[in-house]
């Protein structure tokens, strides 16, 4: 085996790997992680850092196995910076190196993912009905296509000053997908421009609910989930997750030792509640829907 070559048992690990690099102090530093993981890190998706790296180690030529000497780890990042914040470091801040066929294989994925969400947010104001997500993409393309046209328009025009009263109101638009953000927030900005500019006719989709549960059942505190509370980090009980999952609270009252709430939620987070009632309650707690499909103005 020639020197500086790494054990089978790392080199095994080393497979399907997506690199993040990060120069500091002259020199080139290295993590191995798993595909798709960086950013879903870097999205607060996943939070197990565990899950992230292949091997916890910093690298100076990870296709090499090369780790990067302690020297120069603490003369670029500092004498007593521990690994693991080095590793961090890297991790929040290097470069994500990305070839052209996992490029394109994650745009798809996060275009896809786009889609799913906006289709299950707008229905038909009519019909109240959701699109299908090739209705939702062939009317993304419609957004995209008119604000290209405006941007053109405007650098055209950008000589000439637009008479008073004759600017026109800048709307919300789409310019496509992008690889490193978010789908979820991606999805929130293809919304706006779909509600905005109507090139098929939407609205948000929202259901109303009432939701009823016995005051003692909502203390229920949930395994594994937290919260910050006013005294720093706490664990999320019953009532915590149902407000997390209702978007819009109309009214929410107390009589006796029940607790009623009126509120808007996303068609998506219906069975989330249901199945939280369900579970949490042992059956006391109940959920009605007033209405299917509801406009609700932001």
């Amino acid at each position: 085996m020639p020197v500086g070559i790494k054990t089978p048992s790392n080199q095994i690990k080393l497979t399907n790997v997506s690199l993040v690099r990060l120069k500091k102090g002259k020199k080139r530093f290295e993590i191995a992680c798993y595909k798709n993981k960086v950013l879903e890190w870097r999205n607060g998706i996943e939070k197990n850092l565990d899950e992230v790296l292949q091997i916890p180690n910093v690298f100076v030529n990870v296709s090499k196995g090369e780790t990067a000497k302690k020297e120069d780890l603490a003369k670029a990042f500092g004498k007593d910076v521990k690994q693991d914040d080095i590793i961090l470091e890297i991790l929040n801040k290097g470069e994500l190196q990305v070839g052209e066929k996992e490029r394109a294989a994650q745009l798809e994925r996060v275009h896809n993912e786009i889609v799913d969400i906006v289709a299950g947010k707008l229905v038909d104001p009519k019909t109240k009905k959701v699109y299908t997500t090739g209705m939702i993409e062939k009317a993304l393309d419609m957004v995209s296509a008119a604000g290209s046209q405006e941007r053109q328009e405007k650098n055209a025009s950008a000589a000439d000053a637009p008479a008073e009263g004759e600017e026109k109101k800048h709307l919300p638009t789409w310019t496509g997908v992008n690889a490193t953000k978010s789908a979820k927030s991606q999805a929130l900005e293809a919304i706006k421009a779909l509600v905005a500019r109507q090139p098929i006719p939407v609205e948000r989709a929202r259901m109303s609910l009432r939701i009823t549960c016995p005051m003692k059942e909502l203390k229920n505190t949930l395994k594994g989930q937290k919260i910050d509370g006013e005294d720093g980090e706490r664990k999320m009980t019953v009532k915590d997750k149902i407000l997390e999952l209702v978007e819009q609270i109309e009214r929410q009252e107390v009589t006796g030792s029940e607790w009623e709430l009126v509120g808007f939620v996303e068609p998506g987070a219906y069975k989330l509640l249901g199945d939280l009632i369900g579970s949490e309650t042992k059956g006391a707690g109940r959920i009605e829907v007033l209405d299917m499909a509801v406009k609700h103005e932001d």
